[in-house]
């Protein structure tokens, strides 16, 4: 039986011998085609990364995800509470559309834009090979005493993680509540910051234990994407796969009448998770394509064709079909489409004012005169725009009179909510049931932008026939 037929390597994980102690990884540093146009992707995403909380449009900043306030702000645009479930569907269609990449192309996510790949393996691997060496060498300074020379890289070490954990927390606290507010914390009294200062600690803290220690863990351990891979991926799905029918048997050399693979083990020691890809698809891979560069450049030396280890599915190693449209595939893409399809329609429908309008409790009628009705509303109002807006209400089913307390002109500052009360007043001719039904506009420079359905309270029946 063939090494790929073997199943036995599914009874452990990787991560962990059988004391149950943690293993620890100390891959090859990796280089080839794949590792270059990565390394590319993940600059222009470092780049993104810092300088997107410093960009602001018309005054805010173009995202903040200030969760605290509940202020959320994308692409420049104001989502209130009251646009948390456009918000929540957002967030909905993002899984969706995971989900389906996942189905069809596999872990590529987390191979390439993923923030804990991109800084783990771009950021803080590349300090570790600057200061310790390659592999060998960090196996060997782990494992060895502590002379000064090992008291001097780790050292060094752990200050550069956590300068780059100490600029990584603040820019993600800069998502959060901005780099306005991220400033103050840093230059004012520490007595007026309490809060942020213990989020600023926690957040540098949380990012240098996880870097420095806990490492390939976060993707193997608490990270829930890897669970699903193994409900989504099918014998369809694009995965970094070792092709074994052209590579097995195994052998070592150039003997005739083998497989194209020597057994070099390069693609083991180059994986950052450390598993061996020739036992096919496995929790602990995270489609970083390290193998596939490592097992080229093999390939190379030993004048082969490239692709031994290559994106592939099941199918097209062991059948050689190419890529199909599934109907789980099909399934998926039309839901995504329908979720799209609704997110545009309430983003383009979405109100730049957001009215409630609630009868006050334990209230009926009022009679202000013989011959009217008024019932009292109280009017909350969210004013989405970064302007003043003036708005006016009116009656449109009944006609109906508008008394405003206090004020007569609403004036709505921007970005702010606020409460205001009104009574409606009908004459008493024009009703002719104890409930009815009354319509309110909201306008605001000459235009109707919010309508608002609610119930008008009159008397009975039994008060009408009195009368």
């Amino acid at each position: 039986m063939s090494t790929y037929a073997e199943e036995s390597f599914r009874d452990s994980v990787s991560h962990i011998d059988q004391q149950g102690k943690r293993v620890w990884f100390f891959p090859k540093q990796p280089s080839g085609t794949f590792y270059n146009w990565r390394t590319r992707v993940s600059w222009i995403y470092i780049v993104i990364f810092f300088t997107l909380p410093f960009i602001e449009w018309k005054g805010d900043p173009l995202f903040l995800f200030n969760i605290v306030e509940r202020k959320f702000i994308l692409f420049g645009v104001r989502f209130w509470p009251q646009d948390f479930f456009i918000f929540m569907l957002g967030m909905i269609i993002f899984i969706v559309f995971i989900a389906l990449f996942t189905v069809v192309y596999g872990r590529v996510f987390c191979g390439w834009v993923c923030p804990q790949t991109i800084f783990m393996e771009m950021i803080f691997r590349k300090i570790e090979y600057a200061i310790e060496g390659n592999a060998a060498r960090q196996k060997q300074l782990q494992n060895g005493p502590w002379t000064n020379e090992k008291i001097k890289k780790r050292a060094l070490k752990i200050v550069l993680f956590f300068i780059v954990a100490f600029m990584v927390a603040h820019t993600l606290l800069a998502y959060i509540i901005g780099v306005k507010e991220v400033w103050k914390i840093m230059t004012e009294p520490a007595g007026q910051h309490i809060g942020g200062l213990i989020a600023m600690i926690a957040f540098t803290v949380i990012f240098f234990f996880v870097y420095y220690w806990f490492r390939e863990q976060a993707c193997l351990v608490v990270c829930p994407y890897g669970r699903m891979q193994g409900v989504l991926l099918d014998k369809n799905s694009i995965v970094v796969a070792y092709d074994y029918v052209r590579g097995e048997p195994r052998h070592k050399g150039k003997e005739t009448g083998k497989g194209d693979c020597i057994d070099c083990g390069d693609c083991v020691r180059v994986c950052p998770t450390g598993i061996d890809i020739r036992n096919g698809t496995q929790l602990e891979c995270v489609n970083c394509t390290a193998c596939i560069d490592s097992c080229d450049h093999i390939m190379q030396g030993l004048n082969k064709p490239k692709g031994l280890i290559r994106y592939a599915s099941e199918n097209t190693i062991a059948k050689g079909q190419r890529l199909r449209f599934t109907p789980r595939i099909i399934a998926y893409t039309a839901v995504l489409g329908v979720l799209i399809s609704l997110e545009s329609f309430l983003l383009i429908t979405r109100s730049d004012l957001d009215v409630n309008v609630a009868r006050p409790k334990g209230t009926l009628f009022y009679r202000p005169t013989d011959s009217t009705i008024s019932n009292l509303y109280n009017i909350k109002i969210v004013n989405k725009t970064r302007a003043a807006l003036p708005v006016v209400v009116h009656e449109e089913k009944m006609h109906a009179q508008i008394q405003h307390v206090g004020d007569s002109l609403l004036v709505i500052p921007p970005d702010t909510v606020i409460d205001v009360q009104l009574f409606v007043i009908l004459p008493v001719s024009r009703i002719t049931q104890q409930k009815s039904n009354i319509r309110l506009c909201f306008e605001a420079h000459g235009q109707c932008i919010s309508r608002e359905k609610t119930t008008f309270l009159g008397p009975s029946n039994r008060q009408f026939k009195k009368q």
